[in-house]
């Protein structure tokens, strides 16, 4: 049957007084060097150094001429000068006294004794505290997702404690925090953070919260436990007190010396006790738990530890992969046996999408003819501009012959014009008889200014009173679109004529028409716009909604098909048409968008090489 924590005790300690009674061998020829004890400083050197002055005073009285000295240091800086022998003893809290143990190969050799009601073995816990009156946090389940001060994530008593507790409800801290604050020593850092709404809750050492009237104020204990003869609030279960532990460098004649030294302790006379060492399983079986410290192997198992604890899986996985293999197999004869229904089934299939072939450009040679009677209204408008033209030539030629201002190069000049215009009006027509025989419209690449130059010496050449016109050309000079020109050219004269007709019986400097050429910005980025202003009536929203339907017009002899053709040839160009009003003044202004080819390898066409291409 094991003995009780009593029990225990009162065997330790009979076998240490043995020990202390045995004859004590000669001391080695160093044995009057100086005893270096190095303290975990959680709260700060100047705490540490008051809280072990009990210890100091007691060596140096017990061993007179031994220069005997605390170091107060971090978890690493106590690591380190272990590790390098710069210490001969360790006073640390379990947790990391666990970890040097196995690490180091540190030994215990006393435990601190709290006094009653508390045990050594059952003197540390931990507390999470929050402000006082935050009713938002009630357990430690409620600490997912919230911001928690800790002094490090090595620390015993402030953070490893704790985090059992939470793993013991499913919370990782590295995982389900919205933040971990790491403050660093001293732990009054945590208190602080907390007080300053940095983080809304905090992990600290047990006791440290009462032993400030301040902190018992301003502060609350979450997740609290009800621990038997334990004075503090604590949110863990218990684990032994800080051990004071010797290194394999130290000599074994100084450590008994110590040891002695002190457990005739007192709390009444020195102020601080100490026992025989306490059982440290509980650290162990915490660390065993959460896989870290001295079991952090456990993170890292073997293929067969892997195997043992997933034998299931791979089970039912090698199930599934033969399953996966006859699978496989059946799918494979399958395949093979329907090849040849496949291959039949294949030279049908393109047997009767030959003929669906063969039916649908039929059918699409017939919706083209049945769309030349829709033309016939455009024809006859698209005509209507050419014939115009020649009218109003031939009509000049009367006129100067009456006036006897007719000259030869008047006549020249109207029937070069006049010959332009009847091979327009044939372009025309010929494009007609193109789309009824699928032929495609010839692009070139072309400089927009020279379509526009182009089109505007057209438009004023059909009027006897032209108004002004003004081109504002602002591209590079290299730059080109690919477009039919003819097209291009015939949407440019349909918007000059429009706005000429929107200023018609306005006074003179109203009928002034605009031409800007520049690059277009944002949806128009990477095209040429040619925009078209004018300073006639304008047009209102509802007009404007409806200006590209076919039919549509607002003027009373109009067809309403010049715009809708204008917005078909842009869009089969790949550009857009749209209008809008004219900013800072009346009237309506037309863009044409159309995309940017590469730069031209030559110079741009003239107008009049443009002119001879017509």
């Amino acid at each position: 049957m094991p003995a009780s924590p009593g029990g225990r005790r009162l065997i330790g300690a009979v076998l240490l007084l043995l020990a202390l009674l045995a004859p004590v061998r000669a001391a080695p020829a160093d044995a009057a060097g100086a005893v270096r004890i190095g303290v975990l400083a959680f709260l700060g050197a100047e705490a540490a150094s008051g809280e072990w002055s009990p210890v100091l005073r007691r060596l140096q009285a017990a061993l007179p001429g031994r220069p005997v000295s605390l170091v107060q240091l971090d978890h690493g800086g106590l690591h380190d000068a272990a590790a390098a022998g710069d210490i001969d003893f360790l006073i640390t809290n379990p947790g990391h006294y666990v970890e040097l143990e196995a690490e180091l190969g540190a030994s215990r050799i006393l435990t601190l004794d709290p006094g009653p009601p508390r045990a050594p073995e059952r003197a540390i816990g931990s507390t999470v505290i929050v402000k006082a009156g935050n009713g938002a946090l009630r357990t430690l389940a409620d600490l997912r997702g919230r911001r928690i001060a800790v002094v490090s994530t090595d620390v015993f008593g402030g953070f490893q404690t704790i985090w059992r507790e939470l793993a013991a409800q499913g919370i990782d801290p590295q995982r389900d925090f919205a933040e971990l604050k790491i403050v660093g020593l001293p732990m009054t850092g945590v208190f602080d953070a907390v007080a300053r709404g940095e983080a809304d809750a905090g992990f600290v050492r047990g006791c440290l919260l009462e032993s400030r009237d301040a902190w018992r104020t301003a502060f609350t204990v979450l997740g609290a436990r009800n621990e038997p003869d334990y004075p503090c609030a604590t949110s863990t279960r218990l684990y032994p007190d800080w051990p004071l532990a010797t290194l394999r460098h130290t000599p074994p004649a100084l450590a008994k010396e110590v040891a002695v030294a002190l457990l005739a302790m007192s709390t009444a006379r020195d102020g601080m006790e100490w026992a025989v060492p306490a059982d440290y399983q509980s650290v162990h079986e915490m660390f065993r738990e959460l896989q870290t410290g001295p079991y952090a192997y456990l993170r890292e198992p073997t293929l067969m530890a892997l195997a043992e604890r997933y034998w299931r899986w791979i089970a039912a996985f090698a199930l599934l992969l033969a399953a996966w293999i006859l699978y496989t197999v059946r799918v494979e004869h399958l395949v093979h046996a329907r090849t040849a229904e496949l291959r039949a089934a294949l030279a049908a299939r393109e047997a009767l999408e030959a003929r669906i072939r063969a039916n649908q450009e039929q059918a699409d040679h017939l919706a083209r003819l049945s769309v030349l009677g829709e033309l016939s209204g455009t024809l006859a408008h698209e005509l209507n501009q050419p014939l115009a033209t020649i009218a109003n030539y031939a009509q000049s030629l009367i006129r100067r012959s009456d006036n006897g201002r007719l000259t030869d190069a008047a006549v020249r000049e109207a029937s070069g014009e006049i010959a332009g215009q009847a091979e327009r009006a044939g372009g025309i027509l010929g494009r007609i008889r193109g789309f009824a025989r699928k032929r495609a419209t010839v692009r070139e690449r072309v400089a927009p200014g020279a379509l526009a130059a182009d089109a505007v010496a057209l438009f004023r050449g059909m009027l006897a009173n032209a108004p002004e016109v003004a081109v504002d050309d602002t591209l590079p000079a290299d730059a080109v679109v690919e477009v039919d020109p003819l097209q291009i050219q015939q949407v440019l004269l349909n918007l000059l004529k429009n706005g000429y007709d929107a200023a018609r019986g306005l006074p003179r400097e109203r009928q002034r028409l605009a031409v800007r050429i520049d690059e277009g910005k944002g949806d128009n980025a990477g095209h040429a716009c040619i925009a078209v202003r004018d300073h006639g009536s304008g047009l209102d929203a509802a007009a404007r909604e409806r200006l590209f339907e076919p039919f549509f017009t607002t003027k009373p002899d109009g067809l309403g098909l010049g715009l809708s053709i204008c917005r078909t040839i842009a869009e089969a160009h790949l550009g857009r048409l749209t209008v809008d009003g004219a900013d800072g003044g009346p009237g309506c202004e037309f863009v044409l968008s159309l995309p940017l080819g590469a730069p031209a390898s030559a110079s741009p066409e003239s107008p009049t090489d443009h002119a001879a291409h017509r």
